[in-house]
């Protein structure tokens, strides 16, 4: 079983922004036919439970996108929330979500994939549970009105890319593989080895 940590950020690495609308407003048609599509593979998607409240909000409310993913096998991971949840085939668990995932790689088929989540997409990197790394980076910078700053406090990771594309409007793809480093890469050739402009 293979597990995807699946972001959409800013081009600063932001998850949402302050009065922003989802997506920032700038999600495409081809960019929402292409989230449809994903919903349509069989795989469970893993939510902490900050995520779960606001993507259960948003289904609630039919926004584009995310409805699609009523039909999609959700385990929450909580121990602040209570059953029963309500959007459907949502499940919670409660421990160690590190622990349950591992248990899941070991004994399950198909694939994991976290949507958003930044904490428990974190702490499953960290644990080395994580196989494809996917980011979209949405065309804007929200220096001011970011929140959610995704990679603080993350270990440092190389990331080998197996796909990229570009949607419509300027949206970017990047599906990586990722590595978690003990120490920092040694400088490549022609490079100051600093990794600072």
């Amino acid at each position: 079983m293979s597990l995807m940590v699946d972001f959409i950020t800013s081009l600063d690495g932001y998850g949402a922004a302050d009065g922003w609308p989802g997506w920032w407003g700038l999600e495409t048609g081809e960019y929402l036919r292409w989230l449809d599509d994903q919903a349509a593979d069989e795989r469970t998607v893993l939510l902490g439970a900050n995520t779960y409240r606001l993507m259960s909000e948003f289904a609630t409310s039919s926004t584009e996108g995310v409805d699609a993913l009523d039909s999609v096998d959700k385990l929450v991971f909580s121990n602040t929330l209570t059953e029963p949840l309500t959007w459907a085939n949502s499940r919670l668990i409660r421990g160690s979500a590190v622990e349950a995932v591992r248990e899941l790689k070991n004994t399950g088929a198909g694939s994991l994939s976290t949507l958003g989540s930044i904490s428990l997409s974190r702490s499953l990197l960290a644990a080395g549970l994580v196989d494809r790394f996917r980011v979209v980076v949405f065309p804007v910078i929200t220096g001011k009105t970011g929140q959610e700053r995704i990679y603080d406090n993350y270990p440092d990771v190389a990331l080998d890319l197996v796909e990229a594309r570009t949607f419509e409007g300027g949206l970017q793809l990047l599906d990586y593989r990722p590595r978690m480093l003990d120490a920092p890469l040694p400088p490549g050739p022609g490079s100051a080895g600093s990794g600072s402009a």
